[in-house]
C-alpha cells in the first residue's frame, strides 16, 4: 500500500509537536535493528532531518520492501544528518541483547553529533535544546540529551522512521559481506534470523564467528 501524504504529514507533526516547548530546537529520531537474529551485530541509526520533502515512501523499515529501503536510504541521507552505531556479536553474548542494542543507540546518537556542523554543535545550550525520540519503552544508556521512549515509534515519528530504515540497510550490508565470508550459512537470504534454513545451516556446520553464542540457536 502507498504511503500517503496525510500519513507522512502525521509522522512529521509528531516530530515538531514533541519538540514544541521546554527549549528544544532539534529532535533526533533513533532506532535499532538486528535485536533478534542468531547472527551478526545489532546496528541503530540516529537521524536530525534537514527536510521532509521525500519523493519515496517511508515508514516503519519492516514493512517497506528491499528496493523501497534502498531508495529511502538514499533520499535519507540527501536530506538529514545521520549516525550509526554497531554492536558486535561478541557484545551481545557479553551484555545482552538489550543492554548492546541500547549502546548501539546511544553510539549512533554521538556519532550523529560529531556530523553536524561545528555551527551547531557549537552553539549555546545544544546539548539541552536536543530531544532524542527513541523507538521502545525504554532506554538506558547515558547521552547528554532528554530521551522520549516512542512504542511503535517507526510508525508514528518521521524521524524513528528514518532512523529504522538506516539501521536495517545498513545491518542488511553488513550481513551481505558476511555471506561472501560464510556462503554456507544463507546470511544474504535471512539476514541471520532464526529460520528454518539457518538453524539446519547450522546443525550441518556448526556455530560461525559472528553466530550469538548466548542464544538458543537450535
Amino acid at each position: 500500500m502507498k504511503l500517503k501524504s496525510g500519513h507522512i504529514q502525521e509522522l512529521i507533526d509528531f516530530d515538531h509537536q514533541a519538540k514544541a516547548g521546554n527549549g528544544f530546537r532539534f529532535v533526533f529520531g533513533v532506532d535499532e535493528a538486528g535485536r533478534g537474529p542468531l547472527a551478526g551485530p545489532v546496528v541503530a541509526g540516529a537521524v536530525y532531518l534537514r527536510g521532509t520533502d521525500f519523493s519515496v515512501r517511508i515508514g516503519d523499515s519492516k514493512v517497506l520492501s528491499a528496493a523501497q529501503r534502498a531508495r529511502a536510504f538514499e533520499q535519507i541521507h540527501a536530506r538529514a544528518y545521520v549516525g550509526v552505531g554497531i554492536m558486535s556479536e561478541s557484545v551481545i553474548d557479553e551484555v545482552n541483547i538489550l543492554r548492546a542494542s541500547h549502546l548501539a543507540m546511544a553510539a549512533a546518537v554521538m556519532d550523529l553529533r560529531e556530523r553536524l556542523p561545528e555551527e551547531v554543535r557549537l552553539l549555546p545550550y545544544f546539548d539541552a535544546s536536543v530531544k532524542l525520540l527513541v523507538d521502545g519503552n525504554c532506554f538506558t544508556a547515558a547521552v547528554p540529551f532528554r530521551v522520549q521512549t516512542v512504542v511503535r515509534g517507526d510508525a508514528r515519528s518521521l524521524s524513528i522512521a528514518c532512523a529504522s530504515i538506516i539501521a536495517k540497510v545498513t545491518r542488511d550490508r553488513i550481513l551481505y559481506e558476511y555471506d561472501a565470508i560464510y556462503p554456507q550459512y544463507g546470511f544474504c537470504q535471512h539476514k541471520g534470523y532464526p529460520t528454518a534454513a539457518h538453524r539446519a545451516a547450522i546443525r550441518a556446520h556448526g556455530l560461525s564467528p559472528i553466530h550469538r553464542k548466548s542464544f538458543n540457536v537450535l
